[in-house]
């Protein structure tokens, strides 16, 4: 597929920036489409972030932890934000020992995803470890109450069908590790 801006049909005339964040910056741009019309595009803009499907003595590390926005506890996999001009394979490093307590040398990359293209920039990068060693915790202030929690593939299938699993990046990093946890 062609990437980039000579496949729309429209043009940027102005960008205001109307929010400067600690996760997420906000703007405004003003194009015109080549009929003449002038629209308007809210983008949250993100520095992206990495998630992890992290396997030990083969089940896979999931952590609960309460997500202020959806006002509940979920499960989802450890992950977190890069931070400039961090590469995505050390977050995916440096979160998985934050939030889970272990370590891993043996990453490999699933593939990207983008969650909501509508509005966000965002993309998410995707891990799978394995040959996992103790490291230590070391949770964030907003990653109180964070815990692990081991379930088999099944399990995390079951888990994703009723509803009890609703994290869109859990669901696709699952989804595309499949193929490697599946003998």
């Amino acid at each position: 597929m062609k990437k980039g801006i000579e496949l729309t049909n429209f043009k940027l005339i102005k960008s205001k920036d109307i929010y400067t964040g600690r996760i997420i910056d906000l703007r405004v741009d003003e194009i015109q489409y080549d009929n003449g019309t002038i629209g308007y595009r809210e983008v949250a803009a993100h520095p992206g972030g990495a998630a992890v499907v992290a396997v030990k003595d083969g089940k896979i590390i999931l952590v609960s932890q309460y997500r202020y926005p959806l006002k509940d506890i979920i499960f989802e996999l450890p992950a977190g934000k890069l931070d400039y001009p961090e590469e995505p394979i050390n977050c995916a490093k440096r979160e998985l020992e934050e939030e889970t307590g272990f370590t891993s040398e043996d990453l490999v990359k699933l593939g990207e995803i983008v969650s909501t293209p509508g509005f966000c920039d965002e993309r998410l990068y995707l891990y799978l470890a394995t040959d996992l060693k103790q490291g230590s915790k070391n949770h964030q202030d907003g990653e109180y109450g964070m815990e692990n929690h081991f379930f088999t593939l099944e399990e995390i299938e079951g888990k994703i069908f009723n509803g009890e699993i609703i994290d869109a990046k859990t669901i696709c990093a699952i989804y595309l590790a499949k193929r490697y946890l599946v003998k």
